[in-house]
C-alpha cells in the first residue's frame, strides 16, 4: 500500500484530532516512520486520491488508527487519528 512522501495538515482538523482524541501531529507522523499496516478505504472523490487507514505505533508505543487521503502529489492529507480499538490492535498484531 502507498506510503506517503510527506504530510498535509489542515489546522482545523489537527485541532479536532487533538481536542477529541488527544493525538499530536508528531505522533501521527511517527506511525508512518514505524512500518504501519495500511489498508485501502473507500474510493476518493477525485481520481487517484483514495482514502487509506494506517494502523501503527508511535515511538512511545501508543497504538494509533490514522485516516488519510493519499494525494496525487504523494502527500498524505490527514483526516483523523485516534487510539486503536482492541479489535484493531489484534488486526495490527497479525501483520
Amino acid at each position: 500500500m502507498p506510503q506517503p512522501d510527506d504530510f498535509t495538515w489542515i489546522p482545523a482538523i489537527a485541532d479536532k484530532i487533538w481536542n477529541k482524541h488527544r493525538v499530536e501531529p508528531e505522533e501521527v507522523e511517527e506511525v508512518f516512520e514505524n512500518r504501519p499496516r495500511i489498508f485501502r478505504g473507500p474510493k476518493g472523490h477525485y481520481l487517484g486520491e483514495d482514502v487509506y487507514y494506517a494502523l501503527g505505533q508511535t515511538n512511545e508505543g501508543r497504538y494509533l488508527f490514522v485516516v488519510y487521503i493519499k494525494k496525487q502529489n504523494g502527500r498524505a492529507l490527514i483526516l483523523s487519528a485516534r487510539d486503536m480499538t482492541a479489535r484493531e490492535r489484534r488486526r495490527f498484531g497479525r501483520k
